[in-house]
């Protein structure tokens, strides 16, 4: 049986990082009493596949997992199972059962739209924004290696300040695989620190989402 979980990511795992995520999962489906399947070959592992890493210190509400179960089981039962033993900081939203034969996650995965809070303010954010959004290119490095942001920016737009009067960007950025765009080096270019802002990942879209 295999199960699409959506589900967030809080505050209070904010700096738990990707494979802790992964382990965390595996936890919780072992305190659930769900009957995890397990790969094939020499090292055998939990069948679990987050869709997309979600970096260190940012949080998300709409992340997506795929899990496998070694037999159906009603999806109330697993739904409330899972809600009763998820950790501090994880928070299921949404259990569905997908076909065996769905494509994985990663192969599906388009783009991720983000809501990025300014701790620190910036009176010249529209004009930041205006000139990336006009540039033709976006030289950046990653791994030593030069690329270009810009043909991965799919939206950027200076929303409304939040509660506390922090200024908020909204972004779409691409998410394929060996096409990724990432916020903090969207912050770097816009001259932002990344350590002066909060990143919120609100929807991961998928090519059946489109």
């Amino acid at each position: 049986m295999r199960l699409r979980i959506t589900f967030s990511k809080t505050a209070h795992m904010r700096y738990t990082g990707h494979l802790d995520l992964y382990r965390a999962w595996e936890r919780l489906m072992r305190r659930a009493d769900l009957p995890l399947a397990y790969t094939q070959g020499f090292s055998p592992h939990p069948r679990i596949n987050l869709a997309s890493a979600l970096p260190l210190g940012f949080t998300g509400e709409a992340e997506v997992v795929d899990v496998w179960l070694d037999i159906d089981l009603p999806l109330e039962v697993i739904t409330a199972a899972m809600q009763q033993t998820a950790p501090p900081g994880l928070d299921i939203r949404l259990v569905e059962a997908i076909d065996e034969s769905a494509p994985t996650l990663q192969t599906i995965l388009e783009a991720s739209e983000f809501i990025i809070t300014l701790l620190e303010n910036f009176p010249d954010l529209e004009e930041r924004v205006a000139m990336i959004l006009h540039t033709s290119e976006i030289r950046r490095e990653r791994r030593g290696k030069a690329y270009d942001l810009r043909p991965l920016l799919l939206g950027l737009e200076v929303l409304s300040a939040d509660e506390s009067a922090r200024q908020r960007l909204s972004c779409r950025l691409a998410a394929r695989e060996g096409a990724t765009g990432r916020p903090e080096e969207l912050l770097s270019a816009l001259g932002i620190d990344p350590l002066t802002a909060r990143v919120h990942r609100i929807r991961l879209i998928l090519t059946d989402s489109l």
